[in-house]
């Protein structure tokens, strides 16, 4: 069957339906993948996962030579892989999707922004003094939108279709805001060269896209060198993903969609194996030598609050500003507990949150890398037990909701 260039309604409810079935079960993966990180890093097996993680693996090409631990090839290489899905998930929701008419972005556009301001303004509050420990202010801006639509999955047919819609747009722009941070602020020590060769490769995609270029291949070699390019230039090689992906054209002459057959096609792999790896790679936090102090710690503490108390704070102030101000209405069959519910639920910022952290800390020598994590794992933790209790209150019991 052929794309459409207008979608009906029910076609994208399914494509969000499906897309939300997938990143629930994602989910329970990654909390799998986190567990069995805290199992082996605590155990016997400890020293073989420190030594795996530091593996060097080198790729020479000539005078080109890329040689990384292996836990930075799954940051840098396999995360850029997952930022390529994000960018192009964003292109089709701009085009066609819940971001592609103003009045539809209103209210998760400003519970994105209340959910980053509020969080980054409380750990910077906690921080304040320590200019390293500042560098980790967008830790608890972050939403892991597998486990929170995970959490949400758990209700069933309870949750309305409209609730998980908001939390699924206000995801988007938290991811689209993590890129923005990411190329502003966890860039350093940029090589003019390097980076022109980058901008060159993406205005070739670019203008391959102007031309009606449709073939999936040369895109993805631009790709290669833009990630490589990126790589040597100091800014961060995970955006080479979401650049690319801007320049994969949405329709062919026959109007089907590369765009949407790439990102189907890549879902499975970056769900169930992608991220996994990367929740294994970065979710081992030793337990051992962890005393009261790195518990009570600024960082901990700003990460934790952040999450657990800026998120929600955040998300539900802007949210109310826009009704009050009548920019927007609540959605039909969603009150104010299910938002605080959904708001709980973004400050499970788990998979982005240790991600922005390996990139806050990278340069520090090792500090605070203890802190970050356990400050990540009892506030995503807080967060989701919090969502549940709040979602288990306000949602209609068991049998009483309307079939999605």
């Amino acid at each position: 069957m052929q794309d459409t260039k207008a979608p009906t309604t029910n076609t994208i409810l399914d494509a969000v339906r499906r897309f939300i079935k997938l990143e629930s079960f994602a989910g329970l993966l990654l909390l799998f993948s986190a567990i069995l990180a805290l199992l082996v890093a605590n155990s016997p097996l400890a020293q073989h996962y420190a030594s795996l993680l530091n593996t060097t693996v080198m790729i020479q090409v000539g005078a080109l030579l890329i040689d990384k631990p292996l836990l930075l090839w799954i940051n840098d290489g396999l995360m850029a892989i997952f930022f390529f899905l994000i960018g192009l998930e964003l292109k089709r929701e701009f085009k066609e999707g819940e971001l592609s008419s103003f009045n539809q972005m209103i209210l998760p556009g400003m519970g994105a922004i209340g959910g980053m301001l509020v969080p980054a303004l409380i750990y910077v509050a906690f921080n304040w003094g320590d200019q390293i420990a500042l560098d980790g202010w967008g830790i608890p801006v972050a939403t892991d939108i597998a486990f929170a639509l995970g959490l949400l999955a758990a209700f069933g047919q309870r949750v309305p279709l409209a609730l998980k819609i908001f939390l699924l747009t206000l995801a988007i722009f938290d991811d689209l805001a993590a890129i923005v941070i990411i190329a502003l602020f966890y860039s350093a020590d940029l090589s003019v060269a390097a980076l022109a060769v980058a901008v060159i490769a993406l205005l070739i995609a670019y203008g391959m896209n102007l031309k009606g270029v449709t073939k999936l291949s040369p895109y993805l070699l631009l790709g290669a060198v833009t990630w490589v390019a990126l790589l040597k230039s100091g800014v961060h090689a995970t955006l080479a993903g979401v650049l690319i992906a801007l320049a994969i054209p949405m329709r062919d002459a026959e109007q089907q969609s590369p765009l949407k057959r790439l990102e189907h096609d890549l879902h499975t792999p970056v769900a169930f194996v992608i991220l996994p790896i990367f929740a294994f790679a970065n979710a081992g936090l030793s337990f051992s030598g962890l005393t009261l102090e790195h518990l009570i710690h600024p960082v901990t503490i700003g990460v934790i609050a952040g999450l657990t108390v800026g998120k929600p704070v955040g998300i539900m102030l802007f949210v109310g500003i826009a009704v009050m101000l009548k920019w927007v209405k609540l959605p039909p069959g969603i009150n104010w507990k299910h938002i605080l519910g959904v708001a709980f639920a973004c400050g499970i910022g788990f998979t982005m949150s240790l991600f922005i952290a390996s990139l806050a800390f990278e340069h520090s020598g090792g500090a605070y890398i203890s802190n970050d994590r356990l400050g990540i794992l009892i506030g995503s933790l807080l967060s989701a037990v919090f969502a549940y209790l709040v979602l288990q209150l306000s949602l209609p019991g068991h049998g009483q909701g309307k079939p999605e």
